[in-house]
């Protein structure tokens, strides 16, 4: 029986589910012989002799590996040591549950996930004061775009606000910091957490961790991390050290030095943007006010003129470009941006695009890289807060009917990184009794499976492969969710192993 680490060299009994099994001509079970890290042939179950390693698939459908194309990876593998707030329904019982919660080693106290737009009263230092005192507490919403500080935090870390609330830049610096725990604590946290994720069928992940991760993914990999590929983003305040340093979006990281299962899986990743806000913190940028706001349309966060500098910037240096664009306004403006300086990339996130807007994204070949959870996540936050908008929240088959590339992600640790999570997201457009949330955006598996995969099944393709217990193309609803994956596999090298 084949186990994590082993090499194979031939699947046995397998069925297709994904691309590539348009070209066999019925269900049954086939061999896929593997060579080289790649599919060297695919043939009737017993017609070919065993060479090397055999998985025993036993009548399991094969995908290609999983991807998830929007990852703050430290942030994700760190949620695991954070007090989770998701569940709660007011300021008040998220500050009283934070002054029950253990500091980490640090001293401080950090919880994660509240959403305050739902809730009816406001966080303020008052409030998070009274419960925490004076251990220094942190409370990250669910969108990462704005933090609930209380004074001891505040002094901790030289800021000041009258609420206790950071927003935007403000926010991401805390997140910043509180990333920054020592490289081996956080390596082990993202080894643990790669695990979980190949155990999920995943093969890749574009990371938009606000750090330095061209030194980074190296010394994970070196310190034997080999759980999936990772294309890496830098962040306009690291760009000119990237263009100095030579990178280019889609190179390989030097490996020579590198372990062997290590090699070929750290690329340059794109020059991530982030021109708006979030929905959350009310800041996404909007062509109509919030309701009972109504000077507030959002925030552009990186001017016009700015983000054409950086996108020219970038593809003179060979760097795609990721823009963070939630509301309309800031889509439009991402896509002019494109079009005047010719950029190559995605625009990240588009939860509010504008009718006339779907068709630029495959006229100028931006991809549309969505998070289809946040739909169902946020679907009670869009219907209070965007209801007087008239551009397209969460558009998925409008994508896909505009002949856009989309792909998609999670935004870990904003939803979980889980890509069958994803998928069913898309395809029901809910995950309870609750009836689909405009099922005229859903699509179909097929779509859903093709935003979510780098390869395909067929002789020559990288033979990264998620090997699933039941059909993918029959699961629908909660059956699709938690879709169990008995085996993985990156380059012919099993990750995962039920």
């Amino acid at each position: 029986m084949s186990v994590v680490g082993d090499e194979v060299g031939m699947i046995r009994g397998v069925r297709i589910a994904g691309p590539g099994r348009e070209f066999l001509i019925d269900e049954e079970p086939v061999d896929i012989v593997i060579a080289d890290g790649r599919i060297a042939d695919i043939a009737p179950a017993g017609a070919l002799r065993p060479t090397g390693a055999v998985l025993d698939a036993e009548g399991a459908w094969a995908v290609p590996g999983l991807w998830d194309n929007h990852v703050h990876t430290v942030q994700w593998a760190l949620a695991a040591e954070r007090e989770s707030l998701g569940d709660t329904p007011s300021a008040a019982e998220a500050a009283s549950r934070m002054g029950a919660v253990a500091p980490l080693s640090d001293g401080r106290r950090v919880g994660t996930g509240y959403r305050d737009a739902l809730w009816d009263d406001r966080p303020t230092l008052a409030v998070l004061d009274a419960a925490t005192g004076e251990v220094p507490t942190y409370l990250i919403n669910a969108d990462v775009h704005s933090v609930w500080l209380n004074s001891a935090a505040l002094r901790r870390e030289g800021m000041s606000t009258t609420d206790g609330v950071l927003r935007e830049e403000g926010a991401f610096e805390i997140s910043r910091r509180l990333n920054a725990v020592d490289p081996e604590h956080a390596d082990r946290a993202v080894q643990k957490a790669g695990e979980e994720a190949a155990a999920r069928g995943v093969t890749g992940i574009v990371d938009f961790d606000m750090a330095w991760n061209a030194d980074a993914w190296p010394r994970r990999v070196a310190s034997g991390f080999a759980a999936h590929r990772v294309e890496f983003a830098v962040y306009p305040f690291d760009l000119a050290r990237a263009v100095a340093e030579g990178l280019r979006t889609g190179e390989l990281v030097d490996d020579a030095d590198l372990p062997q299962a290590g090699r070929g899986l750290i690329r340059v990743g794109p020059l991530k943007i982030i021109s708006d806000g979030s929905l959350g913190t009310r800041t996404a940028a909007c062509t109509h006010a919030y309701p009972g706001d109504p000077y507030n349309f959002g925030v552009m966060t990186v001017p016009r003129e700015e983000l054409i500098g950086l996108l020219t910037t970038a593809t003179g240096a060979g760097l795609a470009v990721a823009v963070h664009a939630i509301g309309d306004r800031a889509a439009s403006t991402a896509l002019d941006a494109f079009a005047m300086t010719g950029a190559v990339g995605s625009i990240e996130h588009a939860q509010l695009v504008r009718h006339a807007d779907l068709a630029r994204f495959a006229r100028l070949g931006v991809t549309a890289s969505v998070q289809p959870q946040h739909a169902i996540d946020d679907r009670d936050l869009a219907e209070r807060l965007w209801a007087t908008q008239d551009s397209l929240g969460y558009p998925l088959a409008s994508l896909f009917a505009a002949g856009a590339d989309v792909r998609f992600g999670s935004d870990a640790p904003v939803a979980a990184l889980d890509p069958w999570q994803a998928m069913a997201a898309a395809v029901t457009r809910t995950e309870n009794a609750r009836d689909a949330w405009h099922p005229e955006e859903a699509v179909t598996f097929d779509q859903a499976l093709q935003a979510s995969i780098r390869s395909t099944s067929v002789p020559g393709a990288r033979a990264d492969l998620a090997l699933c217990a039941a059909d993918p193309r029959r699961a629908t609803g909660t059956h699709l969710r938690d879709m169990p994956v008995v085996a993985t596999l990156l380059a012919g090298r099993v990750t995962h192993r039920a």
